[in-house]
């Protein structure tokens, strides 16, 4: 009985801590709020009135980086058409950049998903990148970076991210 008793007690406990883990980002300078899976995320950059970006870490900027932007564009563009202009201004640039490919994505937010590799400081890196529609002209746009094997393994967290990603009811 005593055993059963300890059991049922370290399983409370390990689920409260497992639960406390996650938090949801919201501040007033943005109208969007997502779930951060654990607590190993960490804020480095702050949205503001005059920058409402948003930036945070995995650990080290090297294990898992996000970046939160939002674009607009014309109500008739079609998502592959942003995604390769971004892809034109942004990415193509970086050293041994390969593009992968595009997939759709749903979660709060439809839109797609894309990865791609390159190489930064002699290392093998990819990232991962969200364009979730929020209406017929905003596109939000989660970018996360990292080396390119543990970025393969929170892969689960960053798709939980981009899932969680909503638009704040106004």
């Amino acid at each position: 009985m005593k055993r059963f008793i300890f059991s049922l007690v370290f399983c409370v406990i390990l689920s409260a801590s497992l639960f406390a883990q996650s938090s949801t980002f919201s501040d007033k300078n943005v109208e969007y709020t997502f779930d951060l899976p654990e607590a190993a995320w960490k804020m480095t950059l702050k949205p503001s009135a005059a920058t409402p970006n948003v930036e945070y870490v995995y650990g080290d900027r090297m294990d898992g980086f996000l970046q939160i932007g939002k674009i607009t564009v014309k109500s008739d563009d079609l998502m592959s058409d942003v995604i390769q202009r971004e892809t034109e201004q942004k990415l193509q640039f970086k050293p041994g950049f390969v593009a992968g490919r595009e997939e759709n994505f749903a979660g709060a937010l439809k839109g797609k998903v894309t990865n791609y590799e390159f190489v930064q400081s002699g290392k093998n890196m990819s990232g991962r990148v969200y364009y979730l529609k929020a209406d017929d002209t905003n596109v939000y746009v989660l970018r996360f970076t990292g080396l390119r094997d543990q970025l393969r393994t929170i892969r689960n967290q960053i798709d939980s991210i981009a899932r969680t990603f909503k638009v704040k009811a106004s």
